[in-house]
């Protein structure tokens, strides 16, 4: 089996009505955070628990259509990789994301904007609960010996990087920004997606771009969201190949990387910054942000619980059903 047609997760075989609601609103969830500076897509993917099931639906939609235009068997092999995408996941998913997007982009931007260590408090508590995700993921049973200092070295580098690539402040806001330039930063933006602790909205800001993004969304631009689309598909596929392939043969430091991501990317969180990026004393409204943050942790702990249980639920089903497969 070729690495393009392993997966990482199985599909579940009972999907049912709340699982439909869930991923809906997990979609939502993910939808949100790329709309804030400083948060991951990927990191909420990973906290609801489909990040590893959306990555393997990526690479089929990837492997088929490559297959349907090289060959050597461009119809059956398309058919086969679109049969292995798990579509009760992605279409919910992808209405929760894009009902999100489309209707709160002006919100969150005033949201962002006029209560920003508010705001920041929130995401920085959600952000910082979530570090662990990844690294409960890792089956540490396996991790021995010369492994262990390895595993803590990647997740400093990936502290580290996280840290200084959100150190900068935002840039100058530009003005009628060219599409070939929206099409070129939306590449790379959209990278955050499908890693972790790194975020689009953060990298939109600092090249000023983020709030001509809002606003074309906002306002319906459809030549500038068609652009910044054809560019987030583009930078996804080329992207989404490589990090499956890692998970794939480098599962547990991956993850470590990952969780290292996470957290320096909180440098970027912190409720009380000037305009350009660097640190101030907490205002008088600490008290407020940190219940905030308090508050931003327990909806993650809520989030993995519902996930959890839902997992726990379909595993049941599926190892009945296939214990009754079998004795019949």
């Amino acid at each position: 089996m070729t690495a393009e047609e392993q997966d990482l997760t199985h599909v579940p075989r009972h999907v049912s009505v709340a699982d439909v609601v869930f991923n809906v609103v997990r979609g939502g969830l993910i939808g949100l955070a790329e709309l804030i500076p400083g948060v991951s897509g990927g990191t909420i993917a990973l906290i609801v628990g489909i990040y590893e099931r959306v990555l393997d639906s990526g690479n089929h939609l990837i492997s088929g259509v490559r297959r349907l235009i090289t060959g050597p068997d461009r119809g059956r092999g398309f058919g086969e990789h679109l049969r292995r995408v798990d579509w009760w996941l992605i279409i919910p998913m992808l209405v929760g994301m894009a009902t999100a997007v489309l209707s709160l982009a002006g919100i969150m931007a005033a949201f962002v904007t006029d209560h920003a260590s508010l705001s920041r408090g929130l995401f920085l508590g959600m952000v910082a609960a979530s570090v662990a995700v990844p690294l409960l993921l890792v089956d540490w049973r396996t991790v021995r010996g010369g492994r262990v200092p390895l595993h803590l070295v990647v997740f400093v580098l990936g502290a580290v990087a996280a840290f200084l690539l959100t150190s900068g402040g935002s840039g100058a806001v530009v003005q009628d920004p060219p599409l070939l330039l929206v099409f070129g930063a939306a590449a790379i933006a959209v990278c955050a997606l499908a890693l972790p602790g790194v975020s689009g909205s953060f990298f939109l800001l600092v090249i000023g771009l983020y709030a001509p993004t809002m606003q074309a969304i906002d306002e319906r631009n459809l030549t500038y969201i068609a652009v910044f689309a054809l560019g987030a598909i583009t930078g996804l596929s080329l992207f989404i190949k490589g990090l499956h392939w890692l998970l794939l043969h480098f599962h547990s430091l991956t993850l470590t990387t990952m969780a290292g991501l996470m957290l320096g990317s909180l440098r970027a969180l912190w409720p009380w910054q000037d305009e350009s990026g660097a640190f101030l004393a907490p205002g008088g409204d600490a008290g407020v942000v940190a219940l905030m943050a308090l508050a931003g942790a327990l909806v993650v702990g809520v989030l993995v619980v519902v996930d959890r249980v839902l997992t726990r639920r379909d595993a049941e089903f599926d190892a009945s059903e296939q214990g009754a497969h079998e004795s019949s």
